[in-house]
């Protein structure tokens, strides 16, 4: 919504504003089917570490990781091959529709990162990295993003495009943290972490149940 919000700054956003706002719904659409993973990951990986199976937390990872990015490149297709007919669903001013099927391709990035970055933020929730994934999303999106999406908008005249690629830039750079975090976690340290403060609060963990 802050690219709307900053898009509506250019000097003449009238259709601007109404492409983006177009692509932003859609990008909505394929948000509600991230964030369910997200929501379900985290709790799955977090039961998993603190039962102590460090195996199975492990694998629903890699097995919503892969998930989501190929619901990611099935969306990015789709978006792809319908850019020229998806913008008369919303609008019936040609100039609005050339404009939307200009940013499909922007569109098209953005629907692949948004399937599996919110993926990885609820691992690194279910993780108990609650703090790391929130300055992470802050440094990400409003000291790399935003301003890069400013500069690229406003100062080399890009427009919309720039704006929405300077986005575009820290959702990547936000992704490629996760993956690393994720890739570089010893997943058995974590699970005798959590087993052990599940056991310090009173839920007992793998010894209780034996």
């Amino acid at each position: 919504m802050v690219l709307v919000v900053i898009t509506g700054r250019l000097k003449n956003p009238l259709i601007p504003v109404d492409a983006i706002s177009i692509c932003m719904n859609i990008n909505g659409w394929d948000a509600m089917i991230a964030l369910g993973f997200n929501a379900a990951i985290s709790v799955r990986v977090s039961n998993e570490l603190g039962g102590g199976d460090f195996k199975r937390a492990k694998f629903a990872v890699i097995v919503v990781s892969i998930t989501s990015i190929a619901i990611g490149i099935v969306c990015m297709i789709v978006v792809y091959t319908t850019r020229d007919y998806f913008p008369y669903l919303f609008t019936n001013s040609e100039a609005v529709a050339e404009e939307t099927t200009k940013l499909a391709i922007l569109l098209g990035i953005t629907v692949l990162l948004n399937s599996l970055q919110p993926v990885l933020s609820g691992v690194a929730v279910g993780a108990g990295w609650q703090s790391l994934v929130a300055y992470i999303n802050i440094g990400c999106y409003y000291i790399v993003g935003l301003p890069a999406g400013i500069l690229l908008g406003f100062t080399f005249k890009f427009g919309v495009e720039g704006i929405w690629s300077g986005m575009i830039g820290g959702i990547l750079l936000q992704t490629i943290i996760l993956i690393v975090v994720t890739s570089v976690t010893n997943w058995k340290k974590e699970a005798d972490e959590a087993e052990s403060r599940v056991a310090k609060w009173g839920g007992g963990g793998r010894d209780a149940d034996m």
